[in-house]
């Protein structure tokens, strides 16, 4: 999906006690934050990071008094710029202004915290070359929309700096004004009660867990998913699980997967959003109880994808099968 956190600084307040009178600023700093160096704290200090009652000091050898309130403000680091990894990459179509790909599960598309090299951004910048450079942002260059770490199938990337601002235009309008098109697949447990319907709910972070997302009543983003029962699996009266298609007039962080948990039939295989409904793998029977147990990662695949060609204003359309695992929990529903 589209939607990019926001990181922030960090500000450390601090009051000097009775005892450090008269020590250096960036010694009596360095026994406080431990986390930080010396180094790095008269760095800090030089570059006016640093305040004693309000007033910007620059000089580390500067004395402190009990009582003194000392601000340090911690700008976010400077991400290093990513660098070309030899990642292969399933390339599905590729010209001189962008590359669509079926991204596998597993593979996070570009670098952040806990996931600084290994992504998609490496493997196109190895590929690519220099023509990434400068598009989109150093940790995300070409990059105008995104899939999940365990979510499969096509993402268009751009290659030039035009490419990426017809492209970024185009998802920013959600495909009111175009022929976007954004296809998934999704196994889900139970069966939504009407064979076909929208969710329109604004999703927002959620307020117990940062890394996740939910439904809001103020401050959320418009989310609105449509979604297609494509066939159920196991007894008429009383179905386990059923195969979805979804369509997205928006792109938020997590929206089919909230939105299908908020419907009541979580994605198979969610950890974030499905937990509560692990326990139903015991209606199942084996091998495939063993599977859905194990599967690693949310059931959810992007099939379906279509764009104007932001150079030539073609209209393209890719499709992509699922993969293996996802083609072997599909089948074991449709044995029931």
């Amino acid at each position: 999906m589209d939607d990019f956190p926001d990181d922030g600084e960090d500000i450390v307040d601090l009051v000097v006690e009775a005892e450090a009178t008269g020590r250096r600023l960036d010694a009596w700093l360095a026994a406080r934050i431990e986390r930080l160096s010396r180094s790095r704290l008269k760095a800090l200090i030089e570059a006016g990071h640093v305040s004693v009652g309000g007033a910007t000091i620059v000089e580390g050898k500067k004395p402190v008094n009990s009582g003194d309130h000392v601000r340090v403000t911690i700008p976010e680091a400077e991400p290093a710029e990513p660098e070309g990894e030899a990642i292969p990459l399933d390339i599905v179509y590729e010209d001189d202004a962008l590359v669509v790909i079926d991204k596998p599960a597993g593979l996070v598309v570009h670098p952040a915290a806990g996931n600084w090299t290994g992504t998609l951004v490496n493997a196109l910048i190895a590929h690519c070359g220099s023509s990434l450079s400068g598009i989109g942002g150093v940790r995300r260059p070409g990059i105008v929309h995104r899939l999940d770490k365990g979510t499969t199938g096509l993402m268009v990337v751009a290659k030039t700096d035009r490419a990426h601002k017809g492209l970024a235009a185009q998802f920013a309008d959600h495909g009111r004004s175009g022929p976007l098109e954004r296809g998934y697949q999704a196994i889900v447990w139970g069966v939504p009660s009407l064979p076909y319907g929208l969710v329109d709910a604004p999703l927002g972070r959620s307020p117990t867990s940062r890394q996740k997302m939910a439904i809001v009543k103020q401050g959320g983003k418009q989310a609105i998913t449509h979604y297609t029962v494509s066939e159920s699996f196991g007894p008429a009266s009383a179905p386990i699980a059923s195969l979805i298609d979804l369509r997205l007039e928006t792109g938020r962080t997590h929206q089919i997967r909230v939105h299908m948990a908020a419907l009541g039939h979580p994605l198979i295989g969610d950890q974030d959003y499905g937990k509560g409904f692990l326990t139903k793998s015991g209606l199942l029977p084996e091998p495939l109880r063993s599977e859905v147990s194990h599967f690693p990662r949310q059931a959810l695949h992007a099939w379906l994808l279509g764009f104007e060609h932001p150079v030539t204003g073609e209209t393209l359309r890719f499709e992509a099968e699922p993969p293996a695992d996802l083609a072997s929990l599909i089948e074991g529903f449709e044995a029931l």
